[in-house]
């Protein structure tokens, strides 16, 4: 199990609170307070329906910590825990119109970042005996890009750029824009603060060739098949300078991850961990 330490409080409490907001609207769960009496308590079990990676945990807690401090909940399972369907991965006992109202919020987190540290194991699991490392990207769900990183973490990958201020990345636009990749380079050479790490995104061996005498620390490999890899990592290794890190990006699936890796990558990174994982199943039983 991969150890994870926990987000920020000032992270994760503003994307449980929205969550919470819109799914209790204006007057809360109306059918638990018809239905159910106030002094009514019970003890429920989550259990998983599918076998894979357990992620979202800690948000999962406090969507019940919210809502009602008086529940117990107690995790059975980590994240970057294996499960298998049937495992219980966590109780909740207390008063019962709170074990129904925060359920579905609390299941959501738990489906959505247990989906993406599933597939990011997936991954992961098919690139083993390389040293190539799987990682996100920026294609997260709007609002949700730290705990969907943090899943990717569980899974066994790594998170790329946080933001658009962790890290210089020149994309392709960027340089049409800039007016070329020399253009881009120099511009970029000559403003950049001395602490900041440098990304260039290229798409042909001769733009490979132009940037690597800017010596950039990571040189984006941008829709190459594993022909092209292989020749740009060849070029790299021939050039006298300082080596970058060789990152490829693009249409990465499960049935190619594995003949890219040994073109003697780098770093992998692949939108579709976040982007298309799909939901983990987990339900919610009587104890």
């Amino acid at each position: 199990m991969i150890q994870l330490p926990p987000l920020p409080p000032t992270v994760i409490e503003p994307i449980v609170r929205r969550a919470l907001d819109e799914d209790f609207g204006n007057s809360g769960d109306i059918t638990a307070q018809l239905l159910i009496p106030e002094t009514a308590t019970a003890k429920l079990v989550m259990r998983v329906r599918d076998t894979g990676v357990i992620a979202g945990m800690q948000a999962a807690i406090m969507t019940y910590a919210m809502v009602d401090p008086r529940v117990k909940f107690t995790p059975k399972k980590l994240d970057g825990s294996k499960v298998k369907k049937g495992d219980i991965i966590a109780t909740v006992q207390g008063p019962s119109r709170a074990l129904i109202s925060a359920e579905r919020v609390a299941l959501n987190f738990l489906g959505r970042m247990s989906g993406i540290a599933t597939l990011t194991a997936q991954y992961v699991k098919l690139v083993k005996g390389t040293h190539t490392r799987i990682a996100a990207t920026r294609k997260t769900t709007p609002g949700l890009r730290a705990i969907e990183k943090q899943a990717v973490l569980a899974g066994g990958g790594f998170t790329h750029r946080e933001s658009l201020a962790a890290a210089i990345m020149i994309k392709d636009n960027h340089i049409a824009l800039a007016g070329g990749i020399d253009k881009a380079m120099k511009a970029i050479s000559k403003k950049a603060d001395h602490m900041s790490r440098i990304s260039v995104e290229v798409d042909t061996h001769a733009q490979l060739k132009k940037v690597l005498k800017y010596n950039p620390d990571v040189v984006l490999l941008d829709n190459m098949n594993a022909a092209a890899l292989i020749k740009a990592v060849a070029i790299v290794d021939a050039y006298a300078d300082q080596r970058p890190v060789l990152e490829a990006s693009g249409g990465i699936t499960l049935n190619t991850v594995q003949a890219l890796a040994q073109t003697g990558i780098d770093v992998m990174s692949i939108g579709a961990l976040t982007h298309s994982a799909p939901n983990f199943d987990i339900g919610m039983d009587a104890a």
